[in-house]
C-alpha cells in the first residue's frame, strides 16, 4: 500500500498521514525526516513535529538519499516531506531527470509508504527562475507519486478528501 497525502503549507497533511500510516502497521514505522536545518525558524518547525509525533516512530533523518533509507527499512515508511527532498536535491546539484528516477527506485519498493507533499501548483507564477523550476519539478514529481499510489488524498483545514 502506498499513499499520498498533499495540500497546502498547514493544511493538516502531516497529521493525516500520521495517523493513517499508524492505522496501516502494527509496528513502529519509520519517520523520514527529510529536513535539512538551515535556520534558527527552521529548526523551531522541525521540533513541533518532532513533538507531535512523540514516540510513535522510529525518526531517521536524511535529506537526498531517502531510497537507500527506504529499503534499509523492513516495515512501513512515512516520508516526511518530498517537497524538502525536492528542495534539498536542487540544492545539491541534482536535476530534473535525477530526482525522477530517484522517485521510479522509490516507488519500485515493495513495500508500505506514505508520502507528504506542498502542493505548490494553486499560486502565481514566480518571477524567480529557480521558484519557477522548483514548481514545474514539484508538480511532475506528485504527478509521478500519485500514479504510483494505491491512495491519494488531498487535504484541507486538516480535513483529507480521498481522490484516488
Amino acid at each position: 500500500m502506498k499513499a499520498l497525502f498533499i495540500g497546502g503549507i498547514k493544511s493538516g497533511k502531516s497529521l493525516n498521514a500520521e495517523a493513517y500510516i499508524l492505522k496501516l502497521t502494527q509496528h513502529k514505522p519509520l519517520y523520514l525526516a527529510t529536513t535539512e536545518f538551515f535556520d534558527e525558524e527552521m529548526q523551531k518547525r522541525v521540533q513541533q513535529h518532532q513533538k507531535q509525533r512523540a514516540q510513535r516512530f522510529v525518526t531517521q533523518e536524511e535529506g537526498v538519499d531517502i531510497y537507500t533509507v527506504i529499503k534499509q527499512h523492513e516495515g512501513a515508511v512515512l516520508v516526511e516531506c518530498v517537497s524538502m527532498w525536492i528542495n534539498n536535491m536542487l540544492y545539491h546539484g541534482r536535476d530534473f531527470q535525477q530526482i525522477q528516477e530517484e522517485m521510479h527506485r522509490i516507488l519500485s519498493l515493495d513495500k508500505e509508504m506514505v508520502f507528504v507533499l506542498n502542493d505548490v501548483g494553486s499560486g502565481v507564477i514566480p518571477e524567480n527562475a529557480l521558484a519557477r523550476e522548483f514548481i514545474d519539478i514539484s508538480g511532475k514529481i506528485s504527478q509521478q507519486i500519485a500514479q504510483g499510489c494505491d491512495e491519494v488524498y488531498h487535504c484541507i483545514a486538516s480535513i483529507a478528501t480521498k481522490i484516488k
